[in-house]
């Protein structure tokens, strides 16, 4: 099982997260890429840290909303929503060829990745934008959702992702944010949680319900205020009952692992 976190997210003097702590306990980071969240120097430093711990990385890529963090439903144009994907992977790619890494997947962040998981024709443009630059790269999305499909039927290798900080509804899609207890914050709760899903396939519901979810990696938010303590608890529960966590791309090479 792969372990990951939204990283080099801090801008300017503005701090966001531990992404020093954090790349000792993960083992994918998805790095942002400058349009919801990140500056060149803090985003080559978390790089160069990804790179020295062996943590593989991603292109986190987001709508141009700095301000609204990501969150803020976009609606923009193809041509640019393609323009824009391309842009921001390939200047991560930059940065991480200095920092001696590389990408090897991408993962859409906040509400591009939501507004994909439902909305075809965004969804076929940050495939397109992926099949454009690099069709080697893997595109990491909510698993159980339509997005994976979609990539996959146009030759994207794909990644599904569980949350371990998020609340699921029963249509096993995310809680929103504006609800009450859509962000999970009991690191012991959330490790038990995880380690549930990995030995059932199962996860549980705000309503108590259970719904099947196959999952390749499970997402630690890095920007939480728990985020290293969930982190480390998820990793020390799921290594204590045998499952061995290691990234589903080699952190050296774009090719996938094979799922553990």
């Amino acid at each position: 099982m792969d372990l990951n976190s939204d990283l080099g997210e801090s801008f300017g003097p503005w701090p966001m997260g531990d992404d020093a702590a954090l790349l000792e306990i993960v083992t994918s980071a998805n790095v942002a890429c400058g349009f919801h969240a990140g500056d060149p120097v803090g985003i080559l430093q978390t790089l160069r840290g990804a790179a020295a711990n062996g943590v593989a990385v991603g292109a986190h890529v987001g709508y141009r909303d700095l301000v609204g963090f990501g969150r803020r439903n976009m609606d923009p144009t193809s041509r640019e929503l393609i323009a824009d994907v391309i842009y921001q992977i390939g200047a991560l790619q930059g940065l991480a060829a200095a920092a001696g890494t590389h990408v090897g997947y991408v993962k859409p962040h906040g509400a591009l990745y939501n507004t994909i998981v439902h909305d075809a024709r965004q969804a076929a443009d940050v495939i397109s934008a992926i099949l454009e630059l690099d069709p080697g790269l893997v595109l990491m999305g909510l698993a159980g959702s339509s997005i994976l499909q979609w990539a996959q039927e146009r030759g994207l290798r794909t990644a599904a992702e569980a949350f371990a900080d998020r609340a699921y509804t029963d249509a096993g899609t995310l809680v929103s944010r504006r609800e009450p207890g859509a962000v999970l914050h009991d690191p012991a709760q959330v490790a038990e949680r995880m380690l549930r899903l990995v030995e059932t396939g199962e996860i549980e519901t705000v309503s108590g319900k259970r719904v099947r979810l196959s999952a390749d990696s499970i997402c630690v938010h890095g920007d939480s205020p728990d985020a290293v303590a969930m982190a480390r608890h998820v990793r020390e529960r799921l290594q204590a009952a045998g499952v061995e966590l290691r990234p589903f791309v080699n952190a050296s090479a774009a090719a996938p692992m094979q799922r553990t």
